[in-house]
């Protein structure tokens, strides 16, 4: 009995290294900076990972790469995302993360009857640096396909990533929010939409948001009610919220695999309808070098 817990315990200890080895060197994170001219020369940072043997491929003109746009949370840095980015470098996309806000920028002023409560100048800044973002690296990597792309987001980056859908649906191959709790879900089935959703209750969507049942059925809209709290969606977070997260995304890609379709799971829309909005804290400016923690944040 001893000998198969120690041998179960030494596989254990293998399989973790052999991960960690496999993530460290098999794909590549770099982050680079661009300035947007016509933006007073705007700094746009962003961070790519992608996998090096699909890199060299690319790089050959073998395959094209499929991209993922990757849109942080609100004060929160565009490289806190490892774990979802690592998700789509392994299946072979080029995963770009775009630094929306800037410590210079003004705060965010929210106002309860604005559009989005205000934050649309926010929503819309992310869309400009998206597709300045997607125009330099079309320098950087031109063998990727920036025609249709997928779109992620984590709170206000799940907002910025279904309005950019909603202007732009014919760029957009997928959407994937965590979370989002401003901008209404598009229903109108022209791609599929993965959404998780926290049991929060200082993060509320706003009423409006999160189609019923009947909609995500006839729109192809899945929605995965997890059991985690608002930030625990991003790297700070705890590892079992992660590895679930982790798990689904990587199925909702699987586009090879049938048996692997994702149904819409139940959503407890009352819930979230009848709840008036969560509270709107005033963003703050983006720390060099923000400390990890999993308190509430601004979205």
């Amino acid at each position: 009995m001893k000998r198969g817990i120690l041998v179960l315990l030494s596989l254990s200890v293998l399989f973790a290294v052999a991960y960690f080895t496999a993530s460290k060197w098999a794909i590549r994170h770099e982050t680079i900076a661009f300035h947007d001219p016509d933006r007073d020369n705007r700094l746009v940072a962003v961070n790519i990972a992608i996998r090096r043997d699909k890199e060299l491929q690319a790089n050959a003109g073998l395959i094209k790469l499929p991209v993922a746009i990757l849109n942080h949370g609100n004060t929160v840095k565009h490289t806190e995302y490892s774990f979802l980015s690592n998700v789509f470098a392994w299946r072979g996309y080029l995963a770009v993360s775009p630094q929306h806000d800037l410590p210079t920028d003004p705060p965010m002023v929210t106002k309860v009857g604005e559009p989005y409560v205000g934050r649309l100048p926010q929503i819309q800044r992310g869309v400009a640096n998206i597709h300045f973002a997607i125009h330099e690296m079309k320098k950087v990597q031109p063998n990727a396909d920036y025609e249709k792309v997928t779109m992620v987001g984590h709170s206000m980056g799940g907002d910025i990533s279904m309005y950019f859908a909603k202007e732009f649906p014919d760029e957009i191959k997928k959407v994937v929010t965590l979370d989002n709790l401003r901008v209404p879900f598009l229903t109108d089935g022209k791609f599929k939409i993965l959404s998780f959703r926290s049991q929060d209750t200082h993060f509320k969507a706003d009423p409006g948001v999160v189609p019923d049942d009947e909609q995500c059925e006839q729109a192809g809209i899945t929605v995965v009610n997890t059991g985690f709290q608002h930030n625990d969606m991003r790297d700070t977070g705890p590892e079992a919220a992660k590895s679930s997260i982790e798990k689904m995304l990587d199925k909702f890609l699987d586009e090879s695999d049938k048996s692997a379709a994702l149904k819409p799971v139940p959503t407890k829309v009352p819930d979230i309808l009848s709840s008036s909005p969560g509270p709107v804290p005033l963003s703050t400016p983006l720390a060099s070098n923000p400390p990890p923690t999993n308190k509430p944040i601004a979205n």
